[in-house]
Parts: C-alpha cells; sequence; structure tokens
C-alpha cells in the first residue's frame, strides 16, 4: 500500500504558503509506516513548526494504470478525511536547498486516515469539509475549489503509478493550515459528520 499526496491543490493555500499555483499537480509520497495508529499525534522531536493539512483522501478499490479520466471514477469507491502532518521549518530548510521534502511530510504518524466512507452518499463535485482546532474551525473546504479533480488526479497519476487495490490518494488541503501545540484537539468534519477527533501530544 502507498500513500500518493496532492500538493497545492488549492489556489488559497498555495498562495497562503507563497507558492506557485501548479499548471501540473504536485505530487510527493509518504510510506505506509507514516499511517498514526489510533488517536494521538506525538510531535516529532526534529521540529518546532508541525503544520496541520486536512485533506478528502481516496481508497483506490480498482488498480490500473493510464487510467483514463472518464474511466477514473471506476478505481474508487470511498472517501475519507486525512491530515497531512507537515514539519514546515525542515520542509523549508530542504525546499531551500532544492532537496525533496520526504524527511518533512513521511516521518512516522504524519498521515492520519479516518474511516471510510461510501462516495455514492456524497456529491463529489460539492463536498464540503473543515477541521476544528480545540474547537474554533481553522480549515474549510469544498472540493468545487479544487485545481485538480479527483478524475484528473487519478488519470494523472496513473501515467506515472500503477494503482493498486488499497492506495491512498490524499487530494491536497484548503487554505487555513497552521501550527499544532501540545494538548491541541483536532476534530475533522466531512460534511456536518465527525470522522475522527485526535490530540497532540
Amino acid at each position: 500500500m502507498k500513500i500518493i499526496c496532492i500538493g497545492r491543490n488549492y489556489v488559497d493555500h498555495a498562495k497562503e504558503l507563497g507558492n506557485e499555483v501548479p499548471e501540473k499537480p504536485v505530487i510527493f509520497m509518504k510510506p505506509d509506516t507514516a499511517i498514526l495508529k489510533g488517536n494521538d499525534f506525538y510531535i516529532p522531536e526534529f521540529s518546532n513548526d508541525v503544520h496541520y493539512e486536512l485533506e478528502v483522501v481516496l481508497k483506490v478499490s480498482k488498480g490500473g494504470k493510464y487510467i483514463q479520466k472518464e474511466n477514473a471514477n471506476k478505481h474508487f469507491d470511498e472517501i475519507g478525511l486525512g491530515i497531512d502532518f507537515t514539519a514546515r521549518d525542515l520542509q523549508s530548510e530542504l525546499k531551500s536547498k532544492g532537496l525533496p521534502w520526504e524527511l518533512a511530510k513521511g516521518f512516522d504518524g504524519s498521515a492520519v486516515v479516518s474511516l471510510f466512507l461510501k462516495k455514492e452518499n456524497f456529491d463529489m463535485n460539492n463536498l464540503n469539509f473543515s477541521l476544528l482546532k480545540n474547537k474554533q474551525e481553522v480549515q474549510n473546504g469544498n472540493t468545487k475549489d479544487m485545481m485538480f479533480g479527483f478524475d484528473d488526479i487519478i488519470a494523472f497519476v496513473s501515467q506515472y503509478f500503477t494503482l493498486r487495490v488499497g492506495d491512498l490518494i490524499f487530494t491536497g488541503t484548503p487554505k487555513g493550515v497552521g501550527k499544532v501545540e501540545e494538548n491541541d484537539v483536532l476534530e475533522a468534519f466531512l460534511e456536518r459528520e465527525r470522522v475522527f477527533s485526535l490530540r497532540v501530544l
């Protein structure tokens, strides 16, 4: 199982970090050991600036290679929410040196994944999702604002990586990312349903 992540997929998020708006999806990976076990996230000792990034996550239900956009919808039937925890200070250091981001993105516990729900119960092109930190809303996104939609992402990614059943695709975060501190409580909502809650330690 692999975790494929899409960066800068919401214009306002790209701008809030001072990044260029991409013409093609920006891809990076997390190892399967990045998946958080349990409901406690421990801030790693190598970072003083870990940020939450809430994202819609697709679970691949049918593998494939060179998937055409018109068929992409057949390759996933469940969705959830996830957090792409990012060691922003380490990422900035790596980016300044022209180095890959994996140390800042792929560390143990950096990928929160909720339970998955059937996509047929949602309007995938107008899907609201949000994150509360200590009961205050800090992120609120809608899939209609994605630069690259779910079908575009699957078609693009599958040109380079063979998709297999069980692979996860993090589809990008909206604006509002920010730092976590010890004892923060994060709660994620897909439409009005809470799909996970975790504590930062």
